[in-house]
């Protein structure tokens, strides 16, 4: 099969040209469609969605990230890594997709300047595309990824959730959270949400089998103990967090936070890490994009087991806003965006 070639080839796409709040270093610009390797696959974006990655790339914190980010600007131009779009073109070695498929997936090891999603077109290796779901919506779809891999890794295969085992999810109304609660229950654990006063009921509508309203109670200081504490928050030092849990438990850390300067919240990734190889069992998540979780992944949206939650969806041209709206830390859900 052969590269199938555009009619034309630029695109729009949301170009950052330096660190700082999101209004003043994203612009909308007309550039040069980004070109289709073997393996490839062209994909015509309909819907993005925002991921911490993002907000860090735009604001260059913590500024030790710049290291190897770009000192002054990041090295690769345009934000964004999942995608729901139509197969525009394929690579000569691409033979499982065509043309006018629906697909939905990850752009996130592509190393191209202009490969991000927050554009017209973008190009994902095929290895890490699959078939979107017909009853699926693009947005959903693209807001379900690189969030939903992780919840998935996370439950699954580094908690190894069985059923009736004990999870806590603190921070259970934001992207992972919402679908780590799903997978969850789909895999029979009995699951607590943590979450703000406002989004309890939203976290019950999920499926929490019981909520704590962090306005009111510190999880910390109850009685329960739990299998696995997914940690999407780590306000509370890992070493307290790591109290309630059961004498086989397992701490899963999964938060930076925003709180600036040169390190930022990773030393509590750091104080994570010495607690793990003490008196604690630590155990991190990586989203890996590949076509098994993928695959896994489109089966529980399929089937309804999975859900995904948006709380706003943005026009690409004011992609900005979505980012500041991740940026407030805030958002219930996703944050998705349309093209």
């Amino acid at each position: 099969m052969t590269v199938t070639t555009p009619t034309t080839t630029t695109m729009k796409a949301i170009i950052q040209e330096g660190y700082g709040t999101p209004g003043r270093v994203l612009t909308m610009q007309e550039v040069d469609r980004p070109p289709v390797g073997d393996e490839d696959v062209l994909v015509r974006v309909r819907a993005t969605s925002v991921n911490t990655p993002d907000w860090i790339a735009v604001t260059g914190v913590p500024y030790i990230l710049r290291l190897q980010s770009g000192l002054r600007r990041p090295k690769t131009a345009v934000r964004g890594t999942d995608v729901a779009g139509v197969v525009e073109a394929v690579g000569t070695k691409v033979t499982d997709f065509k043309p006018g498929d629906e697909v939905f997936g990850s752009a996130w090891a592509d190393r191209s300047a202009t490969s991000g999603t927050f554009a017209e077109f973008t190009v994902v290796p095929a290895s890490q595309l699959v078939v979107k779901p017909a009853n699926v919506t693009f947005e959903e779809a693209a807001a379900s990824v690189m969030s939903g891999i992780t919840a998935l890794i996370a439950m699954r295969d580094v908690g190894k959730v069985a059923t009736g085992s004990h999870i806590l999810v603190n921070g259970a109304s934001g992207g992972v959270g919402t679908l780590a609660l799903q997978i969850a229950k789909a895999l029979g654990a009995v699951v607590t949400g943590v979450s703000s006063t406002k989004n309890l009921e939203f976290v019950r509508s999920l499926g929490a089998d019981h909520v704590i309203d962090y306005t009111k109670e510190d999880f910390t200081l109850g009685e329960p103990r739990y299998d696995i504490i997914l940690d999407n928050v780590m306000n509370h030092p890992p070493s307290v967090t790591s109290r309630v849990l059961t004498p086989t438990g397992t701490l899963i850390p999964n938060s930076i936070g925003n709180s600036g300067g040169l390190l930022g919240g990773l030393m509590r990734m750091a104080r994570a890490v010495m607690l793990g190889r003490g008196s604690a069992n630590v155990q991190f998540v990586k989203c890996v994009v590949n076509r098994e979780h993928l695959d896994a992944l489109a089966t529980l949206l399929e089937s309804g087991q999975v859900k995904v939650s948006i709380d706003k969806t943005y026009p690409l041209s004011e992609t900005a806003d979505a980012v500041a709206h991740m940026l407030g830390h805030h958002a219930r859900g996703k944050v998705a965006i349309t093209v």
